[in-house]
């Protein structure tokens, strides 16, 4: 499919576009804060991922080469119209309570989407980068031009945010039973 793509073949391009689409577009939608911005940045996406086809060095998951290119434009995308990232250290960090586990369980995949959407732009994307991507704290500062600490910094933050979401929906649901 890959070769067939890079020959310009439109059947291929499009078999390969409706294969990973729906996956990516759940990826773009973890960093968006509205349905309209993931559709841009899916859309900008694929134009990136068949412009840079050619270096794909079929050595990795080709899927994989997909996601981190569609983060990188989410990044872009969002840092095009994010506000200023505030600094933070190790003093701001706070104390959190357990999540119990029933909490998660009972949360739709809509739902824990919308709770991490719904975080401020610097702590979305932060989280994102670290908990889905699986990038290090000094990939993400370097990545995003912020200190290591505003990166651990921002993770908490968006950590203790959806924590509390999260003990909020669980009472709410344990009052209406």
């Amino acid at each position: 499919m890959i070769e067939s793509c890079l020959r310009n073949d439109k059947a291929a391009q499009k078999l390969l576009y409706d294969r990973f689409a729906p996956k990516m577009y759940a990826v773009c939608l973890r960093y968006a804060s509205k349905r309209v911005e993931a559709d841009d940045i899916l859309q900008e996406s694929f134009i990136k991922i068949f412009h840079h086809l050619p270096h794909f060095r079929f050595d990795g998951s080709f899927e994989g080469w997909i996601r981190k290119i569609v983060a990188r434009v989410a990044i872009d995308h969002i840092q095009k119209y994010a506000s200023r990232w505030e600094e933070l250290d190790e003093y701001t960090s706070e104390d959190y309570s357990i999540v119990p586990d029933e909490a998660i369980s009972n949360l739709s995949v809509q739902e824990l989407q919308s709770m991490i959407q719904e975080l401020p732009e610097g702590k979305r994307m932060v989280f994102n980068l670290y908990a889905f991507e699986g990038y290090s704290h000094k990939e993400i500062a370097e990545m995003l031009g912020i200190s290591v600490m505003t990166s651990k910094a921002q993770y908490s933050k968006a950590k203790k945010m959806l924590q509390d979401k999260l003990l909020n929906v669980n009472k709410m649901r344990y009052e209406y039973k």
